[in-house]
């Protein structure tokens, strides 16, 4: 008596246990159900909706072979009841899936056109349910996808064959699906024993045998039988004892419940891995992307500083040049106002012998400004044309960049398709607009430049390097000559009212001050001008790029968030995998 009431209250306990792993799978099956949500993929998620609703339905067997295997006769004589639970199909044209549960009478309903739902008040189905299939080479549109959609919630996939031939490309491509896609639990069948020779039939046992350990399975399970046998009541010739004793020592006496959480905890596992190895490939494409944008930075940062070091040779030049001019042009001017030249230049003038000293310092001016202009436009149009490749070069590079991106994640991928034809959409966009870009030549010159300088329009119309060049030539003319045409006017004032000696100092101090001046703005006006103007064309390249920079900043905190659900997931499911675990054997420990 003491016995069996502990007996019952250790019962009761794994009851309790049982439910309360339940509501924990419960949870961990939803948290998944919400990260499949939030990659968009229905397929998952009907089959997470699946698994949820079957937490409380008892322990399945899914029976799938060919059309004609002996499925349902099977089921009748597993059965062992008095009537076909089953109906045998004279035509493959007839079938539909048949879920058969336990109920306190026998009755059939239709949950869809393809699926039907029989109960019946066999008492081995308050363990277990059966699912009857119609045939993995069925020719009725939507079975084998239906009955896929069965695979995943199956605790126990029982494949059919007919004992003559159990070799059919169709059925073992079926049992790969199962093998690969979900990795579930099979035991084989081969049905209809009694149309084979014994040496035959021995031989087809080692054949299945055989198949399936060459595709990696291991704990074989091959019964043969014969519902035909079983149904006359030849049950010890029928193979069906052998049968029975597999289900009762590996799925009921109160295993299957414990059972059922276990599959569902494995195939909610198995998805959970499924969208983590989409993942890591979502994550090396995220981070070539990542490596593709950051080589485009560096080609723009080295195009940068190598247009910059060649203005920096450019302004170099120039200054050269204006120094050799001004020079001279200083010691002229020391020379050709000395108080003896000048009262002799004033003397001669009133006789028409020479220029007067106005003259001769305007002609002074005049000169300086056609030197200047010649000599400085000379060195602009030698350097400009090379800073103009450079940037040109610059867009090149990018472009081939572009069009070299490496692809990783696939537009057929079977988890993240979605984001691939996304990231693929992104991408073409971001060919064709930067292939515009370089085409039109406004994209290489400010706005203002146009309106400044109508005349350079025409050639900056033209595109292309043509573009640059003028946009370069305008940057450049606008800086250098309003600094010659600036240094020219102060000294033309100084100039001004110059009479016979009086003021040569202050002429000459002025002059040499408004030639540093002109100096120092020369040095530092056009370079400031012309990197300037190449950051702005490097700012216009790169704003090319914001959609796609949008897409990696979106990427990266996808991925995060998809990351931290997985391992969360992962170590709810695997800790209730352990616990399962404990359960199952303390239920073994109570029964022996």
């Amino acid at each position: 008596m003491k016995l069996c009431s502990l007996y019952l209250i250790l019962e009761l306990k794994i009851v309790m246990e049982h439910s309360k792993h339940k509501t924990t799978l419960q949870a961990s099956v939803d948290k998944l159900y919400q990260l499949t949500s939030q990659i968009d993929h229905k397929n998952l998620n009907s089959t997470l909706i699946d698994l949820r609703d079957r937490i409380h339905d008892p322990f399945m067997f899914v029976i799938v072979g060919e059309v004609k295997a002996g499925k349902s006769s099977f089921i009748n004589a597993l059965l062992n009841t008095k009537q076909d639970i089953c109906k045998v199909a004279p035509s493959p044209m007839t079938d539909t899936i048949q879920q058969i549960v336990y109920g306190e009478e026998h009755s059939e309903e239709w949950i869809n056109e393809y699926i039907k739902r029989i109960t019946f008040p066999e008492e081995k189905l308050r363990e277990i349910a059966i699912v009857d299939t119609p045939g993995t080479n069925t020719i009725v549109d939507h079975h084998q996808e239906i009955t896929e959609r069965f695979i995943p919630a199956s605790d126990l996939v029982i494949f059919v064959f007919e004992a003559k031939n159990p070799y059919r490309q169709s059925a073992w491509a079926f049992f790969d699906f199962i093998k690969e896609e979900w990795r579930k639990k099979v035991i084989f069948i081969l049905q209809q024993k009694d149309l084979m020779e014994p040496d035959d039939l021995v031989a087809n046992l080692a054949g299945v045998r055989e198949y399936a350990e060459k595709k990696g399975m291991v704990d074989i399970e091959v019964f043969d039988v014969s519902a035909k046998m079983e149904l006359e009541g030849k049950h010890t010739e029928s193979g069906y004892i052998p049968v029975r004793a597999y289900i009762e020592e590996n799925i009921t006496g109160g295993r299957a419940p414990i059972l059922k959480l276990m599959n569902i905890n494995e195939t909610s596992y198995n998805i959970n891995e499924k969208i983590y190895d989409g993942l890591l490939i979502r994550r090396m494409q995220y981070e070539a992307d990542v490596k593709f944008r950051n080589e485009i930075e560096q080609t723009l940062t080295n195009q940068q500083e190598k247009t910059e070091r060649q203005i920096n040779i450019l302004v170099e030049n120039l200054v050269a040049t204006y120094n050799k001019i001004t020079d001279k042009k200083q010691q002229e001017l020391r020379e050709g106002i000395s108080f003896f030249t000048m009262i002799k230049r004033s003397f001669s003038s009133m006789f028409g012998f020479e220029k007067s000293p106005k003259e001769y310092l305007e002609n002074l001016i005049t000169d300086l400004e056609l030197q200047l202009n010649t000599s400085l436009k000379d060195k602009l149009n030698d350097g400009v044309v090379d800073i103009a490749e450079s940037i040109q070069y610059m867009g090149k590079l990018v472009d081939v960049k572009i069009k070299d991106s490496q692809t990783i994640l696939k537009d057929n991928h079977e988890i993240f398709s979605n984001i691939a034809e996304k990231r693929a959409n992104v991408l073409i966009d971001l060919q064709k607009a930067f292939s515009n870009f370089l085409k039109r030549a406004e994209n290489f010159y400010h706005e203002e430049l146009l309106k400044e300088n109508s005349s350079l329009a025409p050639s900056l119309m033209a595109g292309g390097s043509i573009a640059v060049v003028g946009a370069l030539t305008t940057v450049l003319q606008g800086a250098v000559f309003d600094i010659t045409g600036g240094v020219l006017t102060a000294i033309g004032l100084t100039f001004a009212g110059v009479t016979v000696g009086i003021k040569r100092k202050k002429i000459l101090q002025n002059f040499d001050e408004e030639i540093d001046k002109g100096r120092i703005k020369l040095e530092q006006d056009a370079p400031e001008k012309l990197k300037s103007y190449t950051l702005r064309i490097r700012e216009r390249i790169e704003d090319n790029f914001f959609e796609f920079d949008t897409h990696l900043n979106e990427e990266r905190e996808a991925i995060e968030t998809l990351e931290r659900s997985y391992e969360e997931i992962k170590m709810e499911l695997k800790n209730g995998r352990s616990d399962l675990d404990g359960l199952l054997s303390q239920l073994h420990q109570n029964v022996s």
